[in-house]
């Protein structure tokens, strides 16, 4: 008995099809995304070329456009279609998409809950880890980017995901209408504060569940991993980045690139403790300095130096991902 293919596995092979999202590499590297319709055609400044070029054709064809200029035609790989998808909020990038996957053992099955979902790129990187069986309850506290995000993993599965639920408020006021207390394997946050949102993180977990916080700045990590060690039904927290440098190749012409991914967020996990389960003590001595106050004011995007997303791009996007107010 052949089992039924998980959500988004048809559009991912088998002939170009109407409707399916195709990147386009030129002679020189650059890419162009389009999506296949009838009747359409793809123009640059140097030729152009029918779509029905492609459709029916196998991944990998090569079209030549009017001009004679090849273009190589391939469906777009996750990461690709993260770093193009319309947005409003920045994305979660791969290489910290990956990260997160990967360090917080987002398993098969899996229950999740994520809060800051953007534009719904790590939500697409999630999905594809619990799979069909597992859930993945995203909270956003923004409607419209809410709806940018629906738009955006609806247009990469080609339908609704089975496991997702989007829901939009705050976390801290949410969390518990969505999920049982102390059911939840997995907690990914993704917003200007987490450090508010210990207690409610704690409630929700289940004894040995990971905590991931994606945080942009220094000064983030450092009140994030405080204040876990100080709520005590954490494990010892850990934290790291990851820089991504792409190499040239030419023959024997092999550097590095001029350019890479440098810094984009810091990633810290915590581990859901037993109830009732002091942490262990720690050994090492701070250094000298190292706790000189806290604070307690509100923080806001002005003091980590975000930039505000306009209405009327928010806007536009919605437009783009199908997703348009209703009036």
């Amino acid at each position: 008995m052949t089992s039924p293919a998980a959500t988004g596995a048809d559009e991912r092979r088998g002939p170009l099809r109407v409707g399916d999202k195709v990147q386009l590499t030129d002679p020189k590297g650059r890419m162009h995304t389009i999506t296949l319709a009838e009747g359409a055609t793809f123009h640059t400044h140097k030729g152009y070329f029918r779509h029905e070029d492609l459709i029916g054709r196998p991944e990998g064809w090569v079209v030549t456009n009017t001009a004679g200029i090849e273009y190589l035609a391939l469906r777009p790989l996750l990461s690709d279609y993260v770093l193009s998808m319309p947005r409003g909020a920045a994305v979660v990038y791969p290489k910290d998409a990956g990260q997160i996957v990967q360090m917080a053992d987002i398993f098969p099955g899996a229950r999740v809950v994520e809060a800051g979902v953007g534009s719904g790129a790590l939500t697409l990187s999630l999905l594809r880890a619990v799979g069909d069986t597992g859930e993945l309850h995203s909270i956003e506290r923004r409607e419209d980017f809410a709806a940018i995000a629906r738009g955006n993993v609806e247009s990469f599965f080609g339908t609704e995901h089975p496991a997702w639920r989007l829901h939009v408020g705050d976390f801290a006021d949410r969390v518990a209408d969505v999920v049982e207390p102390g059911t939840v394997d997995r907690i990914v946050l993704d917003m200007l504060a987490p450090w508010e949102n210990v207690d409610a993180v704690a409630r929700t977990l289940a004894p040995g569940g990971v905590l991931v916080c994606y945080v942009a700045t220094a000064t983030q990590l450092s009140r994030t991993a405080e204040d876990l060690r100080a709520d005590g039904r954490f494990a010892e927290p850990t934290a790291w980045e990851s820089m991504v440098r792409g190499w040239h190749l030419e023959g024997l012409a092999v550097r590095p690139q001029h350019r890479m991914i440098g810094h984009t967020g810091f990633l810290v996990t915590a581990r859901r403790l037993a109830d009732g389960v002091a942490p262990p003590e720690r050994k090492r001595r701070p250094a000298k300095g190292a706790y000189p106050g806290t604070t307690d004011a509100e923080w806001t995007e002005d003091d980590l130096g975000e930039r505000p997303v306009s209405d009327k791009k928010v806007r536009r996007v919605r437009r783009e991902v199908g997703q348009a107010p209703q009036d």
